[in-house]
């Protein structure tokens, strides 16, 4: 049946009134006007900060969300506090006159909800981010009201979709990743240029398993999600399909990464990390700034990651890439190997201090041959030299230790250092009663 004129345009308003209630009561907007309005009530507040986001992706089920808020339910009327479920899955709480160990209570018991996330017990100062930022608004209220603005600013995915039903748009269904052409890379590598990323920044340990030994982390890899990248800025589209496109892609993530190292003020800087990086990158005037940026404080060790196709792609610039980093104390990891390649690296004569080698499923099948030749171009390399990577699995860690490497990273790792700690943790608060 002919809906009438009037009809229309009556559906019409309600759909346009719709989106605009709908943009006015998001989390992120709410969140904004809550920040905005405590400029002249800040005595005694205080918020914190739950980056649940930077969680592995199993431990960002809807579930787990739920009981992170129901801890703070508690706290709502005893201090007066307000909480934000975010679209990402952060926490935003605000409350006023809540005692630091109240609160620090509640963290804890989030930290014990995800005890298998090596972000859960990563040990931060009170304002350094990780697991949690906290902000005293007395002191820090400017910090609070840029990160509420940066929030509502970024807005999701999520919050676009529902716009859309506001609008009688239904969602596009999911479609098959279709590769990403030279104009579209365009587009993208200008809207990361202007993105704020920290939100995509993913940490990863690599540890010694030696023997009857606790796992020691030997250095932390720093690196910028391509599938959460992927997610919010060209879902439906394979960033990575083309191997050229996707490295000059990685140009520009190393700029950013550079950039988001050099204002952090958290406290990894002063230990060992490692980041990826592009030979034409280290050539480039913004790894002058980086390093200029850093000496100006105090610093851990830091490796380069560096990969087997764009060494060899120019190798006189990798050399003189090498010898300008070198100089100046930074340490060489080759990565993107596997047992096919691995017999064509020679890491002395390339000058590396690391070699990493992917896992692959097949590997274990590899005959009795194959897998001594294998041990020995480990042994070759150095077993505190040579790093088994993407470890996910027990299958993956008793391949590596059969094959003689010590050093290992991976899911599997996380787990047994997120164990490790949260035995530690445990027996320090007994110790403490």
């Amino acid at each position: 049946r002919r809906r009438s004129p009037l009809t229309l345009l009556a559906t019409g308003m309600l759909r346009q009134r719709a989106k605009e209630e709908l943009r006015q009561h998001t989390p992120e907007k709410l969140l904004l006007d809550t920040a905005q309005r405590l400029a002249r009530f800040r005595a005694g507040r205080r918020a914190l900060h739950i980056h649940l986001s930077r969680l592995r992706p199993y431990n960002r089920r809807e579930l787990h969300i739920r009981i992170a808020v129901n801890t703070f339910e508690n706290l709502v009327k005893q201090f007066d506090g307000t909480i934000f479920r975010l679209q990402n899955g952060d926490i935003v709480f605000v409350c006023r006159g809540a005692r630091i160990d109240a609160l620090d209570e509640a963290v804890m018991r989030l930290r014990y909800l995800f005890s298998e996330d090596p972000l859960a017990y990563e040990i931060n100062d009170a304002t350094s981010g990780g697991f949690v930022t906290w902000y005293d608004l007395d002191r820090d209220y400017e910090k609070f009201l840029a990160l509420a603005k940066a929030i509502y600013a970024r807005g999701s995915v999520k919050g676009k979709r529902l716009a859309a039903i506001a609008g009688g748009v239904k969602p596009e269904k999911p479609l098959e990743r279709r590769s990403i052409d030279a104009n579209q890379l365009g587009e993208l590598v200008d809207a990361i240029r202007g993105a704020d990323l920290s939100n995509l920044l993913r940490r990863q340990a690599v540890a010694a398993l030696l023997p009857n030994c606790e796992p020691q982390i030997l250095f932390r890899e720093l690196y910028i999600s391509i599938a959460d990248l992927r997610e919010m800025m060209v879902p439906g589209y394979e960033i990575a399909g083309d191997r050229w496109l996707f490295q000059h892609l990685t140009q520009t993530l190393d700029r950013r990464m550079l950039d988001l190292l050099v204002n952090s003020d958290d406290g990894f800087l002063k230990s060992g990390f490692s980041i990826n990086m592009n030979v034409a990158t280290m050539l480039a005037p913004d790894f002058l700034e980086f390093d200029a940026g850093l000496r100006a404080g105090a610093r851990g060790t830091i490796l380069l990651e560096l990969q087997l196709v764009d060494i060899f792609a120019d190798i006189g610039a990798y050399i003189f890439a090498r010898e300008f980093a070198k100089e100046r104390g930074y340490r060489l990891c080759l990565d993107g190997v596997n047992h096919h390649t691995l017999p064509f690296v020679d890491r002395e004569r390339l000058g590396l201090d690391f070699v990493k080698i992917t896992w692959r499923p097949e590997m274990a099948d590899l005959d009795e041959d194959r897998l001594a030749e294998f041990r020995g171009l480990v042994e070759r390399l150095g077993k505190t030299r040579a790093i088994l990577c993407h470890v996910d699995d027990d299958r993956a860690l008793q391949f590596g230790r059969r094959c003689g490497f010590a050093l290992f990273q991976g899911r599997r790792i996380d787990r047994l250092l997120a164990a490790r700690d949260k035995t530690a943790h445990a027996q320090k608060r007994l110790r403490g009663h």
